[in-house]
């Protein structure tokens, strides 16, 4: 995920020194939302139907081949955008099957009563990845340029997949074994999904965040233009939500005391789009646009604990490879769709309209799921 980062980065701020354009960064989002939705509703089944070690072997491969594509077209000099679109586009329909085989792995480790805090430790990992990412990629795209920003990650992925293979084989279970791979193949946990309305609320509380509320395409604009601070500026304002995130899981040990958990995933996200909203009003204030980020990052930290608990929990083991990469379309693809509505916005108006514009609609959509879906406020854990 350190590495992951550094390339999120460097491809954001390729895009915009190619285009200069706050539409063409958003255009990532496009390319690879098309992807995350078509690959996850298969990749799920590949987690439950084979060895959990093999898949996430296999996915981490590809996904660092796709990064050395990035370095050797920078390195090669000015690579044409489409290039970078469809290298990124791949690697998002593969981080589907990494991310559905991951998740899925965690519960069998460590049973129900230590999955919150096992998920809680799994953000402290995740976050921290979030802030050393993004500030490495800062300092290195300014001293040493792209393709060693894009060379590092290709090395993080050499070590992921070193510490996957030190790992025991996790085969499937007997019923996981007859997951189809066909057309069917989604079909199963897509019914479970529709039949369940506190999963689906689940998803739609997530979507509604990312869509509304991640302004981070608007993140090169922002800092070239407003608040003028450049690459390792524009490293920090990456790393500002996974910062306030890191210390927000570091404190978490409360985290398993709370039993209304469809509650605080509604406060957590009503958190984060207020944060949001105040970001865009921070009147060029470096450091306190960073401290707000700060605080958006800690809210969706809390939510993302509450969300997994919540699905991991809900699902059978033979489901969970499929309903983790379908909760890994909404994870990835709702930031995606953001960067898409963020970057249109910021079009047609301005970034800083954008980014409030979105954290509002975000509030809105918070509230409205919780008068809609009143069996989300009710979930509760068992005792």
């Amino acid at each position: 995920m350190t590495g992951r980062q550094i390339t999120v980065v460097a491809v954001a701020y390729q895009v915009y020194v190619l285009t200069g354009s706050t539409l063409a960064v958003g255009m990532l989002g496009l390319v690879q939302a098309a992807p995350l939705v078509v690959a996850g509703l298969y990749a799920g089944a590949l987690a439950d139907r084979f060895d959990r070690k093999l898949v996430l072997l296999g996915s981490l491969g590809v996904l660092g081949l796709t990064s050395l594509a990035l370095a050797v077209g920078a390195a090669a000099g000015r690579p044409s955008l489409w290039f970078i679109y469809a290298v990124t586009a791949i690697s998002a329909g593969v981080s589907t099957a990494e991310h559905a085989a991951r998740s899925a792995t965690v519960p069998r480790l460590v049973g129900p009563r230590r999955l919150p805090a096992a998920l809680s430790l799994t953000q402290v990992l995740f976050q921290f990845a979030l802030v050393a990412g993004p500030s490495a990629a800062g300092v290195v795209i300014a001293a040493a340029g792209l393709r060693w920003a894009y060379t590092i990650d290709v090395a993080c992925f050499a070590v992921a997949m070193a510490c996957v293979l030190s790992m025991r084989p996790l085969p499937p279970t007997a019923e996981g074994r007859a997951a189809v791979l066909g057309w069917r193949a989604p079909a199963e946990a897509l019914a479970y999904a529709r039949g369940n309305p506190v999963l689906l609320s689940i998803f739609a509380v997530d979507l509604n965040a990312m869509v509304f509320g991640m302004p981070r395409a608007l993140f090169p604009a922002l800092a070239a233009h407003y608040f003028r601070v450049g690459p390792q500026g524009l490293g920090l304002l990456y790393a500002a939500p996974g910062a306030g995130a890191l210390v927000g899981s570091l404190l978490s040990g409360w985290v398993s005391q709370i039993r209304r958990q469809g509650r605080a995933v509604l406060w957590s996200v009503a958190a984060w789009g207020a944060a949001i909203t105040l970001f865009g009003f921070s009147g060029g204030l470096f450091p306190l646009a960073l401290v707000l980020l700060g605080v958006a990052g800690a809210a969706d930290m809390i939510s993302a604990v509450f969300r997994g608990t919540i699905i991991q929990l809900a699902t059978p083991d033979r489901l969970r490879g499929r309903v983790g990469a379908l909760n890994s379309m909404v994870v990835t693809a709702g930031p995606r769709l953001g960067d898409v509505e963020s970057g249109v916005v910021a079009t047609l108006t301005s970034p800083i309209f954008s980014v409030v514009s979105g954290g509002i609609l975000c509030l809105v959509g918070v509230a409205a799921l919780a008068v809609w879906v009143p069996a989300l406020r009710r979930q509760a854990a068992d005792r």
